[in-house]
């Protein structure tokens, strides 16, 4: 099946054939007719199956035609990542169209949106705090909003923001199309689609295991020894394009330090760097920069990087859930990739959580020639009496 089946605008054909697009993905295939159709959709799909362009084109189609300047469709993303991520894909599959996007989100001043705002947009991308800010200081108007996007619907869940969106679609209009996207489907959400979306069509994309074009395999190994390890693999790894996961801030600052020391092109990522910084960082990812990112979370689904070979877990993440998302970030596009992930002895029980889940054994891997026996330094002890103290508190 080609993008032509689907009977777009032809300066949205134009946009699909720019950004280089040929044959669509399973959720575009299954998402896109019932959009088209003005459906209410509740789309379940794993991260990098391409769901940005699944209600992204049918967006740009449906307002092509119709009134300008006034905010008609309104997508709200959990992070400043992923809402610039569909900002950029609205800018590039939208370029012939001249419909406007901005997007909406803190960590830089209010003011330059609000004057953006003001001059006329059709379409605004915006995480929820942000937008709450611009609602209440009378910077946004919502009132002629036709579409509704809710995007990583479970992540906003995780992250405390369902009673924000509660309060935003008090200021959309009841006579609107939403659209609802989650890669899981826990009660809060459920509970949310039912009072957002009248009489979905619910499509389904694998949702739960990993990506098949993914190879993932597991690195027992003690924790004073993670970036030994590390440093290990990607030096006798044929690697194009790595995402190291580290659990906290401070250790993604740390670890990208280290690994940089070591020779390697290397940019850190976390929630404590200024917007433009964290922005540089995956900037410079994207463009090859940086062969490495080490980064928390914030990047587990907000970032969209073709060519990543290998995702590299420093720390096993907390959940099932959360596996499958960092792992998605690598094997997109039909391309394949590789998911390393370092665990301790302490990690046992989620790792059996997360084989149960996935339903599968996940390979064991040992890194020939490496050291295992190595013992712990009084400074590798003390590190580890503090992660002792802080788990307690």
């Amino acid at each position: 099946m080609e993008f032509n089946r689907f009977d777009f605008h032809p300066r949205v054909t134009t946009g699909i054939k720019t950004a280089g697009y040929s044959t669509p993905t399973p959720i575009q295939v299954q998402a896109i007719p019932p959009v088209l159709e003005g459906r209410d959709v509740m789309g379940l799909a794993q991260t990098g199956t391409g769901k940005t362009a699944a209600f992204v084109l049918p967006v740009l189609n449906r307002l092509i035609e119709g009134a300008r300047r006034r905010v008609r469709a309104l997508v709200i993303a959990p992070t400043r990542e992923l809402a610039e991520q569909i900002h950029q894909a609205i800018g590039i599959l939208g370029k012939e169209t001249r419909l406007r996007s901005a997007a909406v989100y803190g960590g830089v001043g209010l003011r330059p949106q609000a004057d953006k705002l003001r001059d006329g947009v059709e379409i605004v991308v915006a995480c929820p705090g942000r937008l709450l800010d611009h609602i209440g200081q009378g910077t946004i108007d919502l009132s002629h909003v036709e579409m509704l996007i809710l995007d990583e619907a479970d992540r906003m869940f995780d992250m405390g923001f369902l009673p924000d969106i509660r309060k935003i679609t008090r200021h959309i209009p009841q006579k609107r199309q939403t659209l609802m996207f989650s890669a899981t489907m826990p009660k809060d959400i459920r509970r949310l689609a039912d009072d957002l979306l009248q009489r979905p069509v619910t499509v389904q994309v694998g949702h739960i295991a990993p990506v098949n074009t993914v190879a993932h395999a597991l690195y027992p190994v003690e924790h004073h020894l993670k970036t030994s390890l590390l440093l290990e693999l990607l030096r006798e790894t044929d690697t194009d394009s790595v995402l190291v996961f580290t659990r906290t801030k401070h250790r993604a600052t740390r670890l990208g330090l280290q690994i940089a020391k070591a020779g390697f092109r290397t940019a850190s990522l976390q929630g404590n760097l200024s917007q433009n910084k964290r922005q540089a960082a995956l900037d410079g990812f994207k463009k090859g920069t940086y062969q490495i990112l080490v980064a928390t979370d914030i990047v587990a689904r907000g970032i969209d990087v073709s060519t990543i070979s290998h995702v590299i877990n420093y720390d096993i993440p907390d959940t099932a859930d959360a596996y499958t998302h960092r792992i998605g970030r690598t094997g997109r596009a039909s391309r394949t990739g590789d998911a390393f992930t370092f665990v301790t002895h302490q990690d046992e029980e989620l790792v059996e959580t997360i084989e149960r889940t996935i339903g599968e054994k996940i390979e064991r891997r040992f890194q020939k020639n490496f050291d295992y026996r190595k013992p712990a330094s009084l400074r590798d002890e003390e590190r580890s009496g503090a992660r002792t103290r802080h788990r307690r508190r």
